[in-house]
C-alpha cells in the first residue's frame, strides 16, 4: 500500500489542517483548540469535575489536568471543592471565559462551514458518519454526529 492511501496518514494532515485553521482563529481570544473542548463542556454542562472532562473529551485525565491548569492560570477556569461533596473537585468557567462565548460559539461554526465547504451536503453528512464511525462515538453521543442542524 502507499504511505499516502494509509488512513493514519490520512487523517492526521486532515487532523493537523482543521487544527491549524482552529488554533489561527481562536488564538484572538487566548485560548487554544484544546481549551475550546473544556470550555465547551463546561458552556454546556455547567461545573464539571477534570474527570468528567476527560470523558467528555476522550483524553486522559493528565492530559486534562494540564490543559486545566493553563486555563487557571489564564482566568479561564478555577477548581473549586464541590459543596456536595467535599472530597471532589469541580471546573468553572470564570466570567472571562464566559465573556468570549458567543463569539468563540460563532468562530467555530463558522469554521466548521468554511472547512466543509466544498462538500456537497450527502458528502458531510457521510464523512461525519464515518468519522464517528472510526471514532467509535456511540449513541449516547450520537448528537456529535447529528447533521441535520448544518446550513
Amino acid at each position: 500500500m502507499k504511505f499516502s492511501n494509509c488512513i493514519n496518514y490520512l487523517l492526521t494532515i486532515s487532523q493537523h489542517e482543521v487544527f491549524q485553521n482552529f488554533f489561527t482563529r481562536l488564538s484572538p481570544y487566548g485560548i487554544t483548540p484544546g481549551q475550546y473542548g473544556v470550555l465547551n463542556c463546561l458552556w454546556e454542562n455547567g461545573p464539571t469535575t477534570p474527570k468528567e472532562i476527560a470523558r467528555y473529551l476522550r483524553l486522559e485525565n493528565s492530559t486534562v489536568s494540564g490543559v486545566l491548569d493553563r486555563m487557571q492560570r489564564r482566568g479561564l477556569i478555577d477548581r473549586v471543592v464541590d459543596p456536595n461533596n467535599r472530597r471532589s473537585i469541580q471546573v468553572v468557567a470564570l466570567p472571562e471565559a464566559q465573556a468570549i462565548k458567543d463569539n468563540v460559539l460563532k468562530t467555530v461554526e463558522e469554521l466548521n462551514i468554511e472547512i466543509l465547504q466544498d462538500f456537497t451536503p450527502e458528502e458531510k453528512e457521510i464523512l461525519m458518519k464515518a468519522l464517528c464511525r472510526i471514532g467509535r462515538i456511540e449513541d449516547e453521543e450520537s448528537a456529535l454526529c447529528d447533521t441535520t442542524d448544518e446550513p
